[in-house]
């Protein structure tokens, strides 16, 4: 498994690489100011920005952030690798604003120009809100060594963040396999079909399906892995059409508590020393997406767990998925 914070489940053209990194949540708002919808990404620093930020970076110089457009412009192999190594917005803004004042408040969507440019400055060309081992100070006729220097010990810091089995400053406590097994009766978001595929994120990692083309109910059968931090969230589910020329369409959504799951394979320890037994469950509820109670099981001296999800947020669709526990010693 890879080590990046990003890891995309499918070889793919470099304009599909970059549009599944936009995919992310955290990329859907402008890394500087908030705003919805990014169009916009400085190729070098690794970050999604709207129009009005883009053009405050531009102003910077290439030397610090080279702006391009997401839909619009060509972007080299190098350029969009380095974007998925710094793996977004979260990541990306987890250094350059690792020491924001306390009190200190960032630009809003509406914000002026000039508050907009104070900050933007402030962040990138200054470097005021960074770890002060990452800070480099040099004189203005070495801008181009400067950037290059600061380039790369910030590309050796998402890559020491992500090597020490950390998120941040956060353990990971063990690994989770997602099996997608299947969807059924999935939205129509096509003419008369949908060319669906799933999203998997647990914290800053994603993790994603390949795609099956003209199939309300397609059968993937494929298995992700994700890396548990100490304090964990819900797996978030999200299932796509894929379009080729316009945005991705949303065919539901759903989350799934892993805190019965692994609360009972902590409790157990080595999975390995007892037979098949039940050893939790996940209730159903109205404020969760499960279609039936779902059982923690040893299995053949493995934790795994059955569950069927009913899609929120879209008129139909159901997901299978089974989950399996991997302790980091395994």
């Amino acid at each position: 498994m890879s080590n990046y914070p990003l890891e995309l489940g499918m070889p793919a053209s470099g304009k599909r690489r970059l549009k599944d990194l936009l995919l992310q949540k955290d990329n859907r708002c402008c890394a500087d100011c908030g705003a919805p919808d990014p169009k916009w990404a400085s190729a070098n620093i690794g970050v999604f920005i709207c129009l009005k930020c883009c053009g405050v970076h531009r102003s910077l110089g290439t030397h610090i952030s080279k702006v391009l457009s997401v839909t619009l412009d060509d972007w080299s192999d190098d350029e969009i690798d380095s974007m998925v190594e710094v793996g977004g917005n979260s990541s990306a803004n987890s250094i350059y604003e690792a020491f924001i004042p306390e009190g200190y408040a960032k630009p809003g969507p509406d914000a002026s120009h000039e508050l907009r440019a104070k900050f933007i400055r402030a962040k990138y060309e200054l470097q005021e809100f960074l770890k002060p081992s990452l800070r480099i100070v040099s004189l203005p006729s070495e801008k181009s060594s400067r950037q290059s220097s600061f380039s790369r010990k910030i590309m050796d810091s998402f890559r020491s963040n992500s090597s020490h089995n950390s998120e941040g400053m956060v353990e990971f406590i063990g690994l989770l396999k997602v099996k997608v097994i299947k969807g059924t009766n999935l939205a129509i978001r096509d003419m008369m079909s949908s060319d669906p595929y799933v999203i998997l994120t647990l914290g800053q990692q994603t993790v994603q399906t390949h795609i099956i083309k003209s199939n309300l109910n397609p059968v993937w059968n494929e298995e992700l892995m994700l890396s548990v931090p100490q304090h964990y969230g819900p797996l978030k589910l999200r299932v796509y059409d894929y379009d080729t020329f316009s945005s991705d369409d949303i065919m539901g959504e759903a989350e799934v508590d892993l805190q019965p799951m692994i609360t009972s394979a902590i409790a157990f320890g080595d999975a390995g020393m007892f037979g098949n037994m039940q050893i939790g469950k996940w209730l159903k509820s109205h404020d969760n997406a499960l279609i039936d109670d779902s059982t923690v099981n040893i299995v053949n001296g493995k934790v795994k767990q059955a569950l069927s999800l009913k899609l929120q947020n879209v008129e139909s669709g159901e997901i299978e998925l089974e989950l399996e526990w991997m302790p980091l010693d395994q």
